[in-house]
C-alpha cells in the first residue's frame, strides 16, 4: 500500500475505535476480539519500510519503543474503561474521562517518537504505527474481554458452568 493508503486506513480505524468508546457497547467474549488487530499487524508486517535499511539498530529500537507505548495505551484505556453487568447478564463496557487522558498520552508519547526519529534522521513508514496501533487493540480487547468473563455471572452464556440467575445491575465506579 502507498503510504497516504495507509495513513488513511490508520486514520479510520482511530477514528472508529475512538468514537466507539464512548458509546455503550455489549462485549461478547466469544467473538474472535483478536482478529482486527491480528489483520492490522499482517498489513503492517509485509510492508517492506518497517526498518529502515541505513539505522537498523535505531530503527528497531524506536519500533520496540512505539510498540511498547501501544501495549501501554491498550492496557491504560482498558483499565480505565468502565464495565458493568446488565440484568440479563449481558457485559457492556464504555470508555472513561480517564480513557480520554490515556489516549492523550499515548498520542504524545507516539509523537515524541516521531520526533526523535526525524531527529535521527531515520525513515519512518507508518506500519510503525499500524503495528503500535494494532498492539494497542490487542492489549485493549484481551483485558476486556478477560475483564468481562469474570463479571459474567454463572449460568450466561460465556460462563463456565452454573444455572441461570436474574442479577442485579452493577456498575463499576466511574
Amino acid at each position: 500500500m502507498s503510504g497516504l493508503v495507509d495513513v488513511l486506513v490508520i486514520a479510520a480505524v482511530a477514528a472508529l475505535v475512538i468514537v466507539r468508546q464512548f458509546r455503550a457497547s455489549r462485549i461478547d467474549t466469544d467473538r474472535r476480539w483478536w482478529v482486527l488487530p491480528a489483520v492490522l499487524a499482517v498489513v503492517a508486517l509485509r510492508e517492506p519500510g518497517l526498518i529502515d535499511a541505513h539505522h537498523p539498530t535505531a530503527s528497531v529500537l524506536l519500533l520496540a519503543a512505539e510498540i511498547l507505548v501501544g501495549l501501554a495505551t491498550g492496557a491504560g484505556w482498558a483499565w480505565t474503561t468502565r464495565v458493568w453487568v446488565e440484568g440479563d447478564g449481558a457485559v457492556w463496557s464504555r470508555g472513561s474521562r480517564a480513557s480520554v487522558a490515556v489516549w492523550g498520552v499515548g498520542i504524545a508519547l507516539r509523537a515524541g517518537l516521531f520526533g526523535i526519529g526525524a531527529l535521527l534522521g531515520l525513515r519512518q513508514d507508518s506500519s510503525a504505527l499500524l503495528l503500535a496501533l494494532a498492539a494497542t487493540l490487542l492489549v485493549r480487547s484481551g483485558i476486556l474481554a478477560w475483564r468481562a468473563q469474570a463479571q459474567r455471572p454463572a449460568g450466561v452464556p460465556g460462563s463456565a458452568y452454573g444455572a441461570a440467575v436474574p442479577q442485579p445491575t452493577w456498575k463499576e465506579p466511574a
